[in-house]
């Protein structure tokens, strides 16, 4: 099957010779015989048949060649990106000793009739730390902690808090040692432990870690305490930088329970008459890819500098720098990549990398104008052996998995019984297409990698983390940063299946903002200040009563308009074109009515109210909104849709 071929100009023979009869009549009025057996017309048609072929053949050259055309240029075809999520390994029961998870460790999704399982790989290696209670403590508002050894041997309790809790006072908890991205219980166990005047669901309290630098919230799995009113386990995820610390002389892995400003509050200190601690698993960032290790490309012959390709590709980008190994009988040397060979030295050790077809090439010897030739580069010498120490494949859109999609243990690790993702996966991003490329060609000659215009910054960011979804560029207008160069970034993120987004998952990867802010910070103008961050998100949630026709179903109405109102009220597929709502576009009530009327199955839309809400502080407005002003730099974001259906 032959590729398609582009249409580069339309116009056939007829067009060319009407066209050329009427610039006659323009610009040579005193020629009047425009009959075609005139030596003129005949003059005109020989010329129009071979413009006309020329045409035919231009638009035949396929899109390979249309490559190598932008590949003049300097634009290459993005690589797929890979998806990347946290994964909980989980002990089989609290162990003695650490238990190593390795890096590399393979884990996947089910495999079922329809789909194959997505395989994801470890990205470092994850010591799971045995760990126990070493010292406890309260430290009240504004008071000097107090430790108890007494409860820690399990002779006496003691009030976890004030007489009337406060917030801000604190449970403290030393462990025997620090336990970074382990999973850490807590069994609370003795007939004095209660905590009166809360909500089981939903105590009033927050638990941290200390990170070297700052208390750092952990994210409790289960709390089979109801807030300290039972015997029970509260099992906690620690974050990374979890570390060792002194408090009051007392060196310890330090866990705070702290009272917050949550409603209801504690009416009785709950008490403390023993606690026990224990490890039972750890949690890693694993990535759909896998590492291929000391791969032997080929050998040199005839100085060769540009036909070395790898056994696998894409080769997708990492945090990790490529690294080429070259072996001879005198030793290794290594050759490091980059992204063009204008600033290489006749001595550099330096290759380029094609990462969608995994092609190596070394730096050319120019012929300059004196005759002379310049190297940019060293090529490896005839005989080496050359070896890519390691490198990354696989990636795409498919490793965007949902919460709980990766179950499987492929790697055998002994205690470890099962894992899982509690997050769903992101970041996953096909490679681009030739089609894509057509239309970035234009830009990046616009551009020439320097960041002058907004155009500029937004192409060049979009260069940088293929894996981002939008990105707009706007200047600060007004406070501390006015001038500055803002550059928004939103992540390729997906939804449920009513697409419904978690607020968190548009907030973009560190790693990723900061290769965006690298970048641009090589390519921007003197003088120019910089600002990489995501967008500010306008949170609405929609109140709607529908009616529905005499046959709809009304529960399947009910999920065809929340489906309407998130898909339309989305930052990255939403708005009236689709493609994403557009940035400082005010929301307006009446579109509520448009988006549901258009429903099949719906009679009619009796109301549509639009409220307000801080995404981030889960506040919302409490008066109807009309019309919602969007600030340039901001977008919408669908917090929670509420639509009640019945017939009439």
């Amino acid at each position: 099957m032959n590729l398609p071929a582009p249409n580069l100009d339309d116009r056939r023979f007829q067009q060319l010779v009407d066209d050329a009869k009427r610039l006659v009549q323009q610009r040579c009025p005193e020629w009047t015989d425009h009959n075609v057996s005139d030596p003129g017309v005949t003059l005109i048609e020989s010329v129009a048949t071979m413009v006309d072929q020329l045409f035919y053949r231009l638009n035949r050259v396929p899109d390979r060649l249309y490559v190598k055309f932008l590949e003049l240029i300097g634009v290459q075809l993005f690589p797929p990106t890979a998806a990347r999520a946290r994964v909980t390994f989980w002990l089989s029961a609290p162990q003695p000793e650490t238990v190593d998870v390795p890096m590399g460790a393979e884990i996947a999704t089910v495999r079922s009739e329809a789909d194959e399982a997505i395989s994801f790989t470890t990205v470092r290696k994850l010591p799971i730390v045995p760990c126990a209670v070493s010292h406890l403590g309260s430290q009240l508002l504004d008071e000097p902690p107090i430790f108890h050894p007494e409860t820690v041997r399990g002779d006496a309790g003691f009030p976890c808090f004030s007489p009337l809790p406060r917030p801000g006072d604190a449970l403290l908890i030393g462990l025997s040692n620090a336990v970074p991205s382990c999973v850490v219980a807590l069994r609370f166990v003795g007939k004095n432990i209660k905590g009166h005047g809360i909500d089981p669901e939903n105590p009033p309290i927050t638990w941290k870690a200390w990170t070297g630098a700052a208390w750092t919230e952990c994210e409790v799995d289960h709390n089979d305490t109801a807030g300290f009113n039972q015997n029970g386990d509260v099992v906690l995820h620690l974050p990374d930088g979890h570390t060792t610390s002194v408090i009051n002389r007392q060196l310890a892995g330090w866990l705070r329970c702290e009272v917050n400003d949550a409603t209801p509050a504690y009416s009785t200190s709950p008490t403390m008459d023993r606690l026990t601690t224990f490890t039972i698993g750890g949690t890693v960032e694993a990535v759909n890819a896998e590492t291929i290790r000391d791969e032997v490309v080929a050998v040199v012959r005839n100085g060769d500098r540009h036909g070395f390709v790898l056994q696998h590709r894409p080769v997708i980008p990492d945090d990790t720098p490529l690294v080429l190994e070259c072996h001879t009988e005198t030793g290794v040397q290594e050759w490091t990549t980059v992204d063009h060979f204008a600033d290489s030295g006749e001595d550099d050790r330096h290759f380029l990398i094609d990462r969608t077809n995994g092609l190596l090439r070394f730096g050319p010897e120019v012929r300059l104008a004196d005759g002379t030739l310049r190297r940019h580069g060293v090529a490896p010498p005839d005989g080496a052996e050359l070896r890519m120490r390691s490198y990354m494949t696989g990636g795409g859109a498919r490793g965007n998995v949902t919460q709980g999609a990766i179950r499987v243990l492929k790697t055998s690790i002994p205690y470890i019984t099962r894992v899982e993702n509690r997050r769903p996966a992101r970041g996953g991003v096909d490679g681009e297409s030739i089609d894509d490329a057509k239309v970035r060609g234009p830009m990046v000659l616009n551009s020439r990698s320097r960041a002058v215009t907004a155009r500029d910054y937004e192409q060049l960011a979009l260069e940088a983390a293929t894996e981002i979804a939008r990105v707009r560029c706007v200047p600060a207008e007004e406070g501390p940063d006015a001038g500055v160069v803002r550059v928004l970034v939103v992540p390729e993120v997906t939804g449920d299946e009513l697409g419904r987004l978690p607020f968190e998952h548009l907030q973009p990867e560190d790693a990723t903002l900061r290769r965006i802010r690298d970048r641009l910070d090589e390519r921007r103008i003197v003088g120019a200040r910089l600002v990489v961050e995501p967008p500010l998100y306008q949170g609405i949630i929609v109140v709607a009563d529908l009616v529905a026709r005499p046959r709809a179903e009304p529960g399947m109405l009910q999920r065809d308009a929340l489906e309407a109102l998130y898909r339309y009220f989305h930052p990255i597929l939403g708005g009236p074109d689709g493609t994403g709502w557009p940035f400082g576009r005010p929301i307006n009530a009446g579109e509520i009515y448009a988006v549901l009327q258009r429903l099949p199955g719906i009679e009619l839309v009796e109301t549509a109210r639009l409220f307000a809400i801080d995404p981030r502080n889960r506040m919302p407005n409490q008066e109807e909104a009309q019309r919602l002003p969007i600030p340039p730099h901001a977008l919408v974001y669908s917090y929670e849709h509420q639509v009640r259906v019945r017939r009439r």
